[in-house]
C-alpha cells in the first residue's frame, strides 16, 4: 500500500537521517531492504528492537560487506533497485567497490542517495560531526535561545531529521521521477548543513530586509514577542499562544477579557503571565481551544497521542505495543498501510532476499559461510 508501491530501495544501514529517510519511503509503500552490519553499531544505546522506531516497515539483512560474496550480494541487490541510501563518510562506498560509477555501469537508472553532515566535498567533508555542529554552521543555532542567554541546543530536528532525512527523501523522490522520464539515474548529495540552511530561508530574507535582529529572543518568532510565547498555568502546565495576525490577536484579547493593544512588549507579557497563572491548562483549553486565538496546550509525548484532535486524525498509531507517530502525509487514493514493526538484526532475510530474486540455495550458502548473520543465521532451510 502507499504511493511508492513498486519502487525498490536498498538502504545501507546507518544512524539518524538515513534510517529516517528509509522509513519514510517504506511507510509510503516502497520495498526497502536494509543491509546491516553483522553486529549492530550506533550511538551505544542498548534498546530492545521494538523501540527502534526508525527501523520499522522493512526487513534487515545482516551482511559482511568486506567479504567478496557479501559485496557481490549487495551489488546484485543494487542492480535491481530504483534507488539506494547510504550515510557513510565520503569515499567509503567507493572503497567498498560500490561507488556511483561502478553501480551505474550495471544500473544506469539508479538514484544514488548520499547523506552526510557537511556534504560530499568541501573543507569539512571528511570531519566527524553531529546535528548540533551542522546546525551551528548555518546560522540557525545562533538564532535559537532567549534574550541574554547562550544558544540553546534543540532536539536534533533541524539538521538530522529536517535538513537531513526530509531533504534526502525529497531529493531522491525528485530524482526517481526524473529517472522515469530520462531513463538515467544520478547522485543526490544531501548535506545536513545545506538542508538546515534551506529551512532558514525565511529568516535570511527577514534579516536582509532589516526585519529580524541577530540578538536572540528579540524577534517575533524567537520568544521576543509576548503574543508568540509559552505561558505557565495555575497547575504548573503550559499553554502556547501565537496570534501573529492582528485579527487573531483581537480574538485572543477579547476571549481573555483584556483591552486590545497592538503592543507585544514587556508590559503585555507581564499581564499575560499573571492572567494565565489564574487558571489551569484544562480551563484555558475550555475557553480558547478551537477558536481563532491561535492557541494550543503544550503536551508531553505521554499526552499528545491522547489529544482528541490527534485521536480523530489517527496521527499516532500503536505497533507491537509501542505508541508512535503514524505515516505522513496522507494520500486520498493510495493511502499508506500500517507499518510492520522494527526488525531485529537479520530478521526477514530469507523472505526479503527471495522477494528480490535471490535464491534460497545462495542464501543458505552465504549463511553457512558467515557472510550473512543475525536472527535467521541458525534457521533451518525452508522446505
Amino acid at each position: 500500500m502507499g504511493p511508492l508501491a513498486g519502487f525498490r530501495i536498498v538502504e545501507f544501514a546507518g544512524i539518524g537521517p538515513g534510517p529516517m529517510a528509509a522509513m519514510l519511503f517504506a511507510d509510503l509503500g516502497a520495498n526497502v531492504i536494509r543491509l546491516d552490519r553483522l553486529s549492530k553499531s550506533g550511538l551505544g544505546i542498548d534498546m530492545p528492537t521494538r523501540f527502534q522506531l526508525l527501523s520499522r516497515a522493512r526487513p534487515s539483512v545482516a551482511v559482511d560487506l568486506k567479504h567478496p560474496d557479501g559485496l557481490k550480494l549487495a551489488a546484485d541487490l543494487v542492480a535491481k533497485a530504483d534507488a539506494l541510501i547510504e550515510g557513510f563518510r565520503p569515499g567509503t562506498m567507493e572503497n567498498l567497490g560500490l561507488g556511483p560509477e561502478v553501480v551505474f555501469a550495471r544500473n544506469p537508472r539508479l538514484v544514488y542517495g548520499r547523506m552526510t553532515g557537511w556534504g560530499q566535498s568541501g573543507p569539512l567533508s571528511e570531519a566527524a560531526g553531529h546535528d548540533l555542529n551542522y546546525l551551528a554552521l548555518t546560522g540557525a543555532l545562533a538564532a535559537i535561545g532567549r534574550a541574554g542567554s547562550k544558544p540553546t541546543p534543540p532536539l536534533n530536528l533541524g539538521a538530522d531529521f529536517g535538513g537531513g532525512a526530509l531533504y534526502l527523501a525529497f531529493g531522491m523522490a525528485c530524482a526517481m521521477v526524473e529517472a522515469q522520464r530520462s531513463g538515467k539515474g544520478q547522485v543526490v548529495d544531501a548535506a545536513m548543513t545545506e538542508g538546515a540552511a534551506s529551512l532558514m530561508t525565511t529568516f535570511y530574507g527577514l534579516y536582509a530586509a532589516g526585519l529580524h535582529k541577530l540578538e536572540r529572543g528579540t524577534n517575533l518568532l524567537d520568544s521576543g514577542s509576548a503574543i508568540y510565547e509559552v505561558y505557565e498555568c495555575a497547575d504548573g502546565q503550559y499553554i502556547s499562544i501565537a496570534p501573529i495576525e492582528l485579527k487573531f490577536r483581537k480574538v485572543l484579547f477579547e476571549l481573555l477579557g483584556l483591552p486590545y493593544t497592538a503592543d507585544d512588549g514587556p508590559q503585555v507579557r507581564g499581564e499575560l503571565e499573571e492572567l494565565f497563572r489564574t487558571r489551569t491548562r484544562d480551563e484555558w483549553c475550555s475557553l480558547l481551544e478551537g477558536t481563532d486565538a491561535c492557541f494550543a496546550p503544550v503536551l508531553t509525548m505521554e499526552e499528545a497521542p491522547h489529544h482528541p484532535h490527534n485521536v480523530a486524525r489517527g496521527s499516532f498509531i500503536e505497533i507491537d505495543g509501542v505508541v508512535q507517530p503514524g505515516p505522513a502525509p496522507r494520500f486520498s487514493r493510495t493511502p499508506a498501510g500500517q507499518p510492520a514493526p522494527p526488525r531485529a538484526l537479520g530478521e526477514g532475510t530469507h523472505a526479503a532476499l527471495a522477494e528480490w530474486g535471490i535464491g534460497n540455495e545462495r542464501v543458505e550458502t552465504l549463511f553457512t559461510a558467515g557472510v550473512l548473520g543475525g536472527s535467521e543465521a541458525k534457521r533451518l532451510s525452508p522446505a
